[in-house]
């Protein structure tokens, strides 16, 4: 049911996008994703992001983590309100507040914790995935990376 919302979504985004969008952070429509932690609900700004590039906005509880994992797009992050730590593997991590900027090349190790209720700006260069893995970096199911966060 909720693939499905995201795929109307996205159908009408791709319909105003012809005329441009102006959009105020209030009239989104956020809702949970499949395969990410349920302390996060996003919406759709541009394009579609199952097929290829795109602006996602998201809202996070305080304590809401998303654990370690990769995406095969360049991930550019942009928080909007609140806080978050960002902790890349191998490299550097920073708590970040508004206007705080990440970007995590393609199939880089990283993971995101809200330190208090956030909400940011994801834009991805290709279709956006999730690929979570576990302390050696091997990939693991969205189930049992959820799962050890609860």
């Amino acid at each position: 049911m909720r693939f499905a919302a995201v795929i109307v979504a996205c159908l009408s985004i791709a319909q105003a996008e012809e005329m441009g969008v102006l959009r105020k952070l209030s009239e989104n429509k956020l809702a949970p994703m499949a395969g990410l932690p349920v302390c996060i609900s996003m919406a759709v700004e541009s394009g579609d992001p199952s097929k290829g590039p795109s602006v996602i906005v998201f809202k996070g509880t305080a304590g809401c983590a998303i654990p370690w994992h990769w995406h095969t797009p360049t991930e550019h992050v942009m928080i909007v309100s609140g806080s978050a730590r960002v902790e890349m593997k191998g490299g550097s991590s920073a708590t970040l507040g508004p206007g705080g900027y990440a970007m995590m090349p393609s199939k880089h190790v990283h993971q995101f914790t809200c330190t208090s209720a956030c909400s940011a700006f994801v834009s991805s260069d290709r279709a956006f995935d999730i690929h979570y893995v576990d302390a050696d970096g091997k990939e693991i199911s969205p189930d049992a990376a959820l799962a050890k966060k609860k």
